[in-house]
């Protein structure tokens, strides 16, 4: 059983998908849950309204949270249909934003789960543009995807910020260990939620391979617990990993490059 049992924990993405998932989950296990989505919904212990690609919104989301947090699951994320400075602003500028204003109120031993994606597989062939994504503000990132033509490459914007997000996460693997506060990532294949149909659209052929890897499409409960034991003191001496919850996507990769 997961130490969850009144810890006040706030989820991105909560109306929906996975993050919705999350939500219902670290509740039967005992936690307060805070809401965080765009979008109202009711299936929190408390809702705030927040618009991640908002510098303005996310303070205010800020001031409006408990002044302590004993963990934060960012959940929430636009998909490659959106413009790619859309999803830059909500998948990376905007969630490591949320994360850094939230770092004063977060308790000793609390954990940060940014959700990754399979599509990050290869990030380490991309490292000098997500070294470039990760120290994007704001007000940079429409010059960042015109400089990389990133509206020309269908996905690209998708890919580089679940790249950017895990390298974040490597990057900060020791940061906070004096207060005992871990950073890890979740990285899911394909997951039946709203999204999904996005991608394939987008994606094509890749997406339909991958799925030909694995018996079934992920569903959010599959994802859900996985976030929670990362949130939970049983993850206490993880920091800077990258769980696959993928059903083996990222481990048929793994064989087919290395001749297993």
């Amino acid at each position: 059983m997961f130490d969850l049992k009144g810890k006040a924990l706030a989820v991105t993405g909560s109306a929906s998908g996975i993050g919705a998932a999350t939500v219902d989950y670290l509740r039967a296990h005992g936690a307060y849950v805070i809401g965080l989505d765009i979008r109202p919904s009711d299936n929190a212990d408390e809702h705030i309204a927040i618009d991640l690609s908002s510098r303005k919104s996310i303070d205010e989301a800020v001031a409006r949270l408990p002044e302590k947090i004993d963990g934060l699951a960012n959940v929430a994320g636009l998909a490659p249909t959106v413009p790619a400075a859309q999803v830059i602003r909500v998948n990376l500028v905007g969630t490591m934003a949320l994360t850094n204003a939230l770092l004063p109120r977060l308790t000793y031993g609390s954990g940060i789960v940014n959700l990754s994606s399979i599509a990050a597989f290869h990030w380490q062939q991309s490292i000098d543009q997500i070294k470039e994504a990760l120290d994007l503000s704001f007000g940079k990132i429409d010059a960042f995807v015109e400089k990389h033509r990133i509206d020309d490459q269908p996905g690209r914007s998708y890919f580089l910020t679940k790249e950017a997000l895990l390298a974040w996460c490597i990057r900060q693997r020791r940061t906070w260990v004096d207060r005992g506060i871990r950073m890890n990532c979740v990285s899911p294949a394909a997951v039946s939620t709203p999204l999904l149909d996005a991608f394939a659209g987008v994606m094509g052929e890749r997406t339909k391979k991958d799925s030909d890897i694995v018996e079934r499409s992920g569903a959010p409960a599959d994802i859900a617990p996985v976030i929670a034991f990362l949130l939970s003191g049983a993850s206490a001496w993880i920091r800077g990993a990258n769980i696959p919850a993928d059903g083996g996507v990222a481990a048929h990769y793994l064989a087919q490059e290395n001749g297993l």
